[in-house]
Order: structure tokens, then C-alpha cells, then sequence
């Protein structure tokens, strides 16, 4: 039997009744009160994300910024100081080994933020890429992430770290201090609401926790929701949108593949056979991982990577990959596995209504 890890978190989440579950190795929490009530306190309120599993890897020294953009797709020439920005780490086929965020913390100075599963294949494959002459440094296990989610989070930080935080704008970060220890703050969000991720020692990571969930505002979410809002956004998921044969241009990334660098893969990552689509779907019935997708005509043209029952919008949407022959029709039917569910091809995101990108200041 796989020994899973576990967070900082745990514990505190096993003593408030969190149900725990498998993900991506590690022992998470999928809910506390329930999916749909979490979903929606963090689509009205704010809710607390243990993202603890995230890895963290620090890259700095003379010549940083030039050897990192040879080895992702971001565009690090015009990404600022205290900026961070999305993309991807290719493979030399141009299929998405990972996707993750960098931040500029300085000149020749970058923090890059991956998914959990990846943490050691990613840091290898970065390893082999970078010249040994950079400090390159996996910190994942010193790194604690807490993510604060929804409408109230600047309210919520504005009480819990005091300052004037209007000033942060969407993709950038800045420090604070949290007990004498340093956190880093950014704004970013994976739930398409206004939202803050805090990157703190992890002997703090507890009571920062709880001080959190002190908040009159705030409860704290599971895994469950975060999947549920991210989806009504159309935000993929790596192992199920995002994999290493498909490019990020099939999943609908073409438009952020602007660096200028050499980078491995550059001839690849615009390759596009297949595209990720929207499908609306007509009930609660949801498409599941691996359903096939078929024009009304019967012809199978694709395959579900994601798809639940959407708590905001009362019906069900999914991901696909399709044809890109067929990408453009307007209907569709998922063959599940004991019903053909009708759909309909829209536009992302799903969920129209969010607070990601609101003006602060």
C-alpha cells in the first residue's frame, strides 16, 4: 500500500472532521461541511485552501534569468519585480511536463511554484537544464501555501495583515510579516474570485491557519470545491487538461507563448491536432474523465478531461479534448457510461461573474 504524505495541515483538518482522500500522493482534505456549501462561501465569502502539497524551488545568481527562460515557456523579459506569471514547463515535444507559476523575487532571483506530484521529476528535470553555476534550490519542505479565496479575501487580509493592500495588484506579490516571520503574499487565485496565496515558514503555517479560520468571513474548503471552482472558470488541471502529449496550445494557451528564448520544445508547443473545448451540458448529470465525444452524427471526435455538476450555474460542463476538425462544431454528445448526455460548445470561462481581476485601489 502507497504511503501517502501529509501536510503541516493534517492534523488540524483530521481534529475538524475534514474527510480525508488520496491526491497526487498526498493525504487531503476533500471537504469539511460539504462541496457545495464550501464552493459557495468561497463564491460569496472567503475560504481557506491547504495547498501545502505545492512544491517550491528557489533559482538565483548571475545569469538566472536568461538560463530559466531556456527551460520554460514564460516570457521573463517582461515579467517585472515582484510579478509572477503562468506557463509551462515543455518536454522537447512540446507536450507540458508541468505547469507552474515563477516569480520574480529580484534580479536573477525566481521562485517557481509546481504541482505536488511533480515536485522531484520537476526539480531533476530543471536541474539538467540549468547550468550548475546557480544556486537551485528545492525548499518545498520549508514552504508552507495557504491560499485565501473569494469576494471578502482583501477584507479578511486587510485585518489579518495590516496594511494597505489595494496596492497589489492582479499577478504580482509583496512581502509582510506574520510573528516575526517572513510571508510572502501574491494575487493570484485558481478560482476565478479575488484571492491572496500566503508562502510561509512551515512552524508558522498552523496558527496562521487558525487565525485564518477565526475570521468571521472565512471557513476553510477542501479539495472538492477548489475542483468545482476552478472548473466553472475553465482553469486545467495538470494530469487531466494539461498532460505531456498534448501542447499548450491545444489547451488553449497559444496567445502566452511569447518568449523570445530558445526554450526546449519552442518548435512543438504550437502544434495543434486536437483543442480543449467548453461543453455545457444539459441536467446534473456529469461527464466523467475518460467519457467519449461524439458529433450528433455518432462519430467520436474527442474525450472528457474534466467534468462535474457546476454549483453556480445549476447544470453540468466539462472539459474535452477534440478534434481539431471538429473543434468548431456547435453540439455534441458525451457518451457516458449509461446515458448519451447532450451538449453544447461555449466559451470559457463557464461561471462569468467572478472577482479575480477586480479593480482595488
Amino acid at each position: 500500500m502507497e504511503t501517502l504524505l501529509t501536510t503541516v495541515l493534517n492534523a488540524w483538518h483530521k481534529a475538524h472532521g475534514a474527510k480525508m482522500v488520496p491526491f497526487a500522493g498526498w493525504e487531503m482534505p476533500v471537504q469539511y461541511q460539504g462541496i457545495l456549501v464550501e464552493h459557495q462561501q468561497c463564491r460569496t465569502k472567503a475560504a481557506i485552501f491547504d495547498i501545502c502539497h505545492m512544491g517550491e524551488f528557489v533559482l538565483k545568481g548571475p545569469g538566472a534569468k536568461d538560463a530559466l527562460a531556456k527551460a520554460v515557456t514564460h516570457n521573463l523579459d517582461t515579467l517585472g519585480q515582484s510579478k509572477c506569471r503562468y506557463g509551462f514547463l515543455p518536454n522537447e515535444n512540446g507536450g507540458v511536463e508541468d505547469d507552474l507559476i515563477i516569480y520574480n523575487l529580484g534580479p536573477d532571483h525566481y521562485m517557481l511554484v509546481v504541482n505536488g506530484a511533480c515536485i522531484a521529476s520537476d526539480f531533476a528535470l530543471l536541474s539538467a537544464r540549468l547550468p550548475g553555476s546557480l544556486s537551485f534550490e528545492n525548499v518545498s519542505d520549508q514552504v508552507a501555501k495557504i491560499d485565501l479565496q473569494g469576494p471578502a479575501s482583501l477584507d479578511v487580509l486587510s485585518r489579518l495583515l495590516p496594511g494597505d493592500w489595494t496596492k497589489l495588484g492582479y499577478f504580482s506579490c509583496a512581502k509582510a510579516s506574520f510573528e516575526g516571520e517572513d510571508v510572502l503574499v501574491s494575487r493570484t487565485g485558481y478560482t476565478g474570485e479575488l484571492g491572496y496565496e500566503f508562502y510561509l515558514p512551515m512552524a508558522k503555517a498552523v496558527a496562521f491557519w487558525e487565525k485564518l479560520v477565526a475570521d468571521p468571513d472565512v471557513a476553510p474548503a477542501g479539495l472538492g470545491a477548489r475542483d468545482t471552482l476552478r472548473l466553472e472558470i475553465g482553469y486545467p488541471l495538470y494530469g487531466q487538461d494539461l498532460d505531456t502529449v498534448r501542447t499548450p496550445a491545444e489547451a488553449g494557451y497559444a496567445a502566452m507563448l511569447t518568449s523570445t528564448a530558445d526554450y526546449v520544445g519552442k518548435d512543438k508547443v504550437g502544434q495543434v491536432r486536437e483543442r480543449l473545448v467548453a461543453l455545457a451540458l444539459e441536467g446534473r448529470r456529469s461527464a466523467r474523465h475518460h467519457d467519449k465525444v461524439a458529433l450528433p452524427s455518432g462519430e467520436i471526435v474527442g474525450v472528457v478531461t474534466s467534468g462535474s455538476f457546476s454549483p453556480s450555474l445549476g447544470h453540468a460542463i466539462a472539459l474535452a479534448y477534440v478534434r481539431a476538425d471538429a473543434a468548431e462544431a456547435s453540439d455534441f454528445v458525451v457518451k457516458a457510461p449509461k446515458a448519451d448526455l447532450p451538449a453544447k460548445r461555449v466559451e470559457l470561462p463557464f461561471y462569468k461573474n467572478g472577482t479575480a481581476r477586480k479593480k482595488l485601489g
